[in-house]
């Protein structure tokens, strides 16, 4: 326990005094922020001079993630020391107080120092990160530009061959017009009849029609001289294979969406983590900086007298 003998006696405060000092925990808090923000600006840099793009080139994304999580630690612990180090060297003397008071004072001030610098930082760093990923995003952007351009044009393309494909009714109108036998139609149009065959297939029960087989392969055996038999075996493996391409692709889908949902984890996690680091941080270097505080004493100097006296400092 601590004893109210480790604190030297100055003038009795008065009872009424508050013992909150506001000033001192602001400009912990000041320097908390400032410091953060410094440190969180030069992390954004090193992390994206660290990463590339390309592949093979830079550093991995778990090793970028792992240094990310260090980093925050080392900066909660950092920023939040000296805010609270501030918040305790600048705060007001507490007289004939119990060493237990002044400890959970002293204690008290560091903990609001971080928790003033924590919400100052926060509306601070949203907007800094906004504007350096605007910066990221700019600068890609040019290249990204030209590979959607392409892309779109191919989709143009696709679509145009496919003839219907995008239309709802296509599926229902081609069915108007189809004979017992084989018929007379364009490549456009036939490749345009078996993509709406297949989409519809796809996105019901995820099976075939066996009148939609049957005319598949019709149309398939008129262009390449297979037989009918030969034809629907044919229809049966090209729609397995994208039966096969859509269901790899939801599992993509699905994947991505978990591994998105875990690094939100534990980001939230360690983040957590990293502000208790530097709540507890804030609260220690301020016991610190008010013992130094309560040990400092002016020098008076008597320019008529060999003899220095020191008065406590209030």
């Amino acid at each position: 326990m601590i004893t109210s003998a480790d604190y030297p006696a100055a003038v009795a405060d008065s009872p009424n005094r508050s013992g909150v000092s506001w000033a001192a925990i602001f400009a912990g808090a000041a320097g908390a922020a400032a410091l953060t923000l410094i440190l969180v600006v030069l992390g954004a840099g090193l992390g994206f001079a660290a990463s590339s793009p390309w592949a093979d080139e830079g550093a991995s994304a778990k090793a970028i993630g792992v240094s990310s999580i260090i980093y925050l630690l080392i900066t909660a612990i950092l920023a939040s020391g000296l805010g609270g180090y501030i918040a305790g060297r600048l705060r007001a003397r507490w007289a004939n107080l119990h060493g237990d008071e002044v400890y959970f004072r002293d204690t008290a001030h560091g903990f609001l120092s971080w928790a003033v610098a924590t919400l100052v930082t926060t509306a601070l760093i949203v907007g800094t990160a906004g504007n350096i990923a605007g910066a990221g995003a700019q600068a890609g952007a040019s290249v990204v530009s030209g590979a959607a351009q392409m892309a779109g044009s191919a989709a143009g393309s696709a679509a145009a061959n496919s003839g219907k494909s995008g239309d709802p009714m296509g599926y229902f109108v081609d069915s108007l017009f189809r004979s017992e036998g084989p018929a007379s139609v364009s490549d456009d149009a036939v490749n345009g009849v078996a993509s709406r065959i297949f989409t519809k297939a796809m996105a019901g029960d995820g099976k075939l029609n066996a009148d939609d087989r049957t005319y598949l392969a019709q149309l398939i055996a008129q262009r390449t001289r297979m037989t009918q038999a030969e034809a629907e075996a044919r229809v049966d493996q090209v729609y397995a294979q994208a039966v096969k391409t859509a269901e790899d692709a939801k599992v993509a889908a699905k994947q991505a969406a978990d591994a998105a949902a875990k690094a939100a984890a534990w980001a939230s996690l360690w983040t957590f983590i990293a502000l208790l680091c530097g709540a507890f941080a804030a609260s220690f270097a301020a016991l610190a900086g008010g013992r130094q505080r309560d040990s400092a004493r002016w020098l008076d100097t008597d320019r008529h007298a060999t003899q220095t006296t020191t008065v406590p400092v209030r």
